[in-house]
């Protein structure tokens, strides 16, 4: 409740229209705070978005001030107002946001990993072959990334994680952010693994991973092996060198050096 601005105070008291992902919940909120709404009070939610969006922009259109409050996360940011926010902003309509806690900085903050340069993944795939196949994307990606994941589905994501990135990497598990039980793990991913298969892992989940480190350097070296393919494919060690060289943009001299010295 403590997170509760003074802006955000002053909007659900004086909204015409609320549109509440879960009115219930929304209801708990304001009670919580001891004050009173004045507006009509409309559920929005993943399933009737699509729907609904027209009517509430309608709405607004008429001179109605809309809020829009979600259950316990940054609204548009993997929570329902995408869609709301995109057509507002088609139409021209005046959109603004009232800041309050965002999972995914709060737990890029509390992690302990760089965050100087970061990317937000979101949910990622459920099937695993989809899963494996969007890590891989993300193999060399160099920023911190945030993720966000269910609790019944974290263990498979951290060991998909550790099979695409390595047991070593670093990584933080931030649980129930903002909230009152949270909790932040931090340790290599594989840490992280056991922990989740141990326990019973409930609330809401960000998960934070290291990003790749810098990749080394090519040495002329790395590339004797592709030099010798062409050279039994019927190229000369010159023709070989420089083709490779060209190719890998390193230099020929080095290359023709190296090939000599792997014969010795």
């Amino acid at each position: 409740m403590g997170d509760a601005t003074n802006r955000l105070i002053g909007l659900l008291e004086s909204a015409d229209i609320i549109a509440a992902e879960d009115t219930r919940r929304l209801h708990r909120l304001v009670s919580a705070l001891g004050i009173t709404t004045r507006g009509r009070i409309i559920s929005y939610h993943e399933h009737n978005e699509a729907s609904r969006t027209a009517d509430l922009l309608e709405m607004v259109r008429g001179g109605a001030t809309l809020l829009m409050v979600t259950d316990a996360g940054m609204p548009a940011v993997s929570d329902p107002g995408f869609r709301l926010v995109e057509a507002a902003a088609a139409e021209g309509l005046t959109v603004t946001a009232a800041p309050g806690p965002s999972a995914v900085l709060t737990a890029l903050a509390l992690s302990g990993l760089p965050t100087d340069r970061f990317c937000f993944e979101g949910f990622l795939p459920r099937k695993p072959g989809e899963r494996s196949t969007r890590l891989a994307q993300l193999a060399g990606e160099q920023r911190t990334m945030v993720f966000f994941e269910a609790p019944h589905r974290l263990e498979p994501m951290l060991r998909a994680l550790d099979a695409a990135f390595g047991s070593d990497r670093r990584a933080a598990i931030a649980r129930e952010l903002t909230k009152l039980h949270e909790q932040v793990l931090r340790g290599p991913l594989r840490e992280l693994l056991e922990w989740a298969e141990a326990g019973d892992v409930r609330g809401e989940i960000a998960v934070v991973v290291e990003g790749a480190p810098d990749a080394a350097p090519e040495q002329a070296a790395d590339h004797v092996g592709a030099v010798n393919t062409l050279i039994e494919q019927g190229l000369r060690l010159k023709e070989a060198v420089a083709a490779v060289a060209e190719e890998a943009r390193i230099s020929k001299r080095e290359l023709y050096s190296a090939v000599l010295e792997a014969r010795s």
